[in-house]
């Protein structure tokens, strides 16, 4: 299995994602720039978190416009594989690969933190190696990161099982004093229809080795592994 990660100018966990997937993981990686629109022979594309563009705009607001966005939205369109992080989740909603959108936190500041995540699906390519309900902790880093949809949107999320990933406490309740942003229900990733396109706020790749203090991200890299693996 071929990773390929984006890069725009402003990127910041670009190289984080490289270091899991080809260091941790032993899987090629290649880095893709945001103005190439070959991604070449990869099965899943990578978009990590950062400031694309200086988040002019608004976060992932001229990143859509990339040739290498443009490519990715087509690898998706055929059902390849692609994983939004943090700014990857906003451009996700910026493009239409994902529902709803990602806004200026509750409390208007910026968050730095690690937190508590209650794993709500498990029967996707990305969350096969987790149990369902289990609590994981990933660090979170944002500014824009309360998650906004509209009435009918946020059903249809609930009723399809498209939300993944929730903000919990450590026992795993779900509820307004464990929710460091201010997100509606709590969403800290979703995923599109099909399953094939996640996005989520939280960093997993800043909780794949033990020098940092967790490995409870490296499971879902590893479940992409995984479900290639029974699948070949």
């Amino acid at each position: 299995m071929k990773f390929g990660v984006i890069t725009f100018p402003g990127s910041n966990c670009d190289r984080d994602v490289v270091y899991v997937t080809r260091d941790i993981l032993k899987r090629p990686t290649h880095r893709i720039w945001h103005e190439d629109s070959d991604l070449g022979d990869i099965d899943v594309v990578v978009i990590p978190g950062g400031f694309s563009y200086g988040d002019y705009l608004r976060c992932g607001a001229v990143a859509q416009f990339s040739p290498a966005m443009r490519s990715a939205v087509d690898f998706a369109n055929k059902g390849g594989l692609v994983l939004g992080i943090c700014n990857g989740f906003q451009i996700l909603t910026e493009v239409g690969l994902l529902p709803g959108a990602l806004m200026r936190n509750r409390d208007m500041r910026f968050i730095c933190d690690r937190t508590p995540l209650k794993v709500e699906r498990t029967a996707l390519t990305w969350t096969s190696n987790y149990t369902q309900g289990q609590v994981v902790t990933i660090p979170i880093a944002h500014g824009e990161g309360c998650y906004y949809a509209d009435t009918d949107t946020l059903k249809s999320l609930e009723d399809n099982q498209q939300v993944v990933f929730r903000y919990s406490s450590s026992d795993g309740t779900v509820d307004n004093n464990n929710n460091p942003n201010g997100s509606l229900n709590n969403i800290a990733g979703i995923c599109n229809k099909t399953g094939n396109v996640l996005g989520m706020m939280p960093h997993p790749e800043r909780a794949a080795d033990t020098r940092l203090g967790g490995t409870d991200g490296l499971a879902l890299f590893e479940s992409v592994l995984q479900s290639a693996l029974s699948v070949a």
